[in-house]
């Protein structure tokens, strides 16, 4: 009997602190108040002004939780590659994998613009112009397997005809 007053004392107490001083709480108020009001507000997912629009992300997302939606006002960026779309992520079937941060050449998934690691690669400005102009060199066969997930096969049909 006297055990049982011990453990009833001792929970007791810690729901006292639990609730009067937020001992053990793993949300601040803030958000507890976000979830409460179903006002949550959500992390932006996709730089758009980085976004180069090649739907690679959509193409190679395993849960099909990308889309991509057109733009209302389509940005040139060089003079072979206008920019007509960004990719929207639906929350509800994104498992968070990276897959498209991965993939894509500017990083403008998830606000981390580096692969070294998603969570200490600190802030980057990115210029997507200067990215377009630096001159690349793939070998065929990467070139064929990353074309793969690509929308714009353009890339692939210059190599063959050697521009």
């Amino acid at each position: 009997m006297k055990n049982m007053l011990k453990i009833a004392l001792e929970g007791a107490f810690t729901n006292f602190k639990r609730i009067f001083f937020a001992a053990d709480r793993v949300t601040d108020m803030d958000m507890r108040n976000q979830i409460a009001t179903l006002s949550v507000r959500v992390d932006e997912r996709v730089d758009e002004n980085a976004c180069i629009g090649c739907s690679g992300c959509a193409n190679v997302c395993p849960t099909g939780a990308i889309e991509m939606k057109p733009l209302t006002n389509p940005v040139k960026l060089t003079d072979n590659w206008t920019k007509d779309q960004v990719p929207e992520i639906n929350l509800e079937r994104c498992v968070v994998c990276y897959y498209c941060h991965d993939f894509c050449p500017i990083f403008s998934l998830y606000g981390q613009k580096g692969a070294v690691h998603p969570s200490c690669v600190g802030d980057q400005e990115v210029n997507v112009s200067e990215f377009i102009e630096q001159p690349f060199k793939i070998s065929d066969e990467k070139l064929k397997f990353i074309a793969q997930y690509l929308s714009d096969k353009t890339v692939l049909k210059n190599n063959e005809e050697g521009d």
